[in-house]
């Protein structure tokens, strides 16, 4: 991995010491830099997860991804500065409270003087690293954070009393989320087939085009405007999430979900 160049594009110095600070620090920023957004799977790109492949798009692209992707990359730069990184799978609550398939989501866990949560590929989340060992409310720029016990030795992790995931305690090469984020990018059932984002937090709230509507959170106050050309969608990326798009992707009924273009790529 080219360590100088992935700090550069979170615009951050190295770091002077593997600690809490550092985490701190790089996943703000990486929150702030890099988009939550599954362009590729409208764009007819491959999801290839492999270090190299990652950070060609991630770091050489300059373009943001989902969950195994962003995750996977940035779990790979905490170990190469030092850091006791790894990847473990999530079940994602769905809206009615029951849980998504197994490795539905990848989050980090570093071990520090504790265990810590890391996650920068679940869109609304906590901007800091949160304690898995914590019994107490963890408050956050973007909510109140409570990690709960689970059966099976897992955790539950709730964001304003609303449960988000359930974490496997056992962690996972990300050999092991192939699979899994084939099917999230090929599926017609798969959410991310079924819509368009890419969103990232800001100082005031968050920003999120989706398609052709720019949503702005402003203190808490939600602003939607519909782009009326496909230069102003262009734009938008570029000036928002400094993503300079040759084309723009399909709407999600047209998308190219042929299994040749987003077949994996396995080890």
């Amino acid at each position: 991995m080219d360590v100088d160049a992935y700090l550069a594009r979170l615009g951050v110095a190295w770091p002077a010491a593997a600690d809490l600070a550092t985490v701190r620090h790089l996943q703000e920023r990486h929150l702030a830099v890099v988009p939550f957004e599954n362009l590729s799977i409208h764009l007819g790109e491959p999801v290839e997860l492999d270090e190299a492949a990652l950070a060609a798009k991630i770091v050489g692209r300059r373009r943001g991804g989902f969950c195994y992707e962003l995750n996977g990359l940035f779990a790979g730069l905490l170990r190469e500065l030092g850091f006791e990184a790894s990847l473990h799978a999530a079940q994602v609550y769905r809206p009615d409270g029951t849980l998504g398939p197994p490795l539905d989501h990848a989050a980090i866990v570093v071990e520090l003087d504790e265990p810590w949560l890391v996650d920068v590929g679940f869109g609304r989340f906590s901007r800091y690293p949160l304690r898995l060992s914590g019994v107490d409310a963890q408050s956050d720029p973007d909510g109140e954070f409570l990690v709960l016990d689970a059966p099976h030795g897992d955790v539950d992790v709730l964001q304003d009393g609303k449960p988000q995931y359930r974490l496997e305690r056992r962690p996972r090469p990300l050999s092991d989320f192939i699979p899994m984020a084939w099917w999230q990018s090929t599926s017609p059932k798969s959410h991310f087939t079924k819509s368009l984002t890419c969103s990232r937090p800001t100082s005031q709230g968050r920003v999120t085009l989706s398609g052709d509507k720019l949503i702005e959170t402003v203190d808490g106050v939600r602003h939607e405007v519909v782009l009326p050309t496909e230069a102003a969608i262009r734009m938008a990326y570029r000036v928002y999430f400094g993503l300079p798009l040759t084309r723009l992707p399909t709407s999600p009924g047209e998308s190219p979900l042929t299994s040749g273009a987003l077949s994996p790529t396995l080890p």
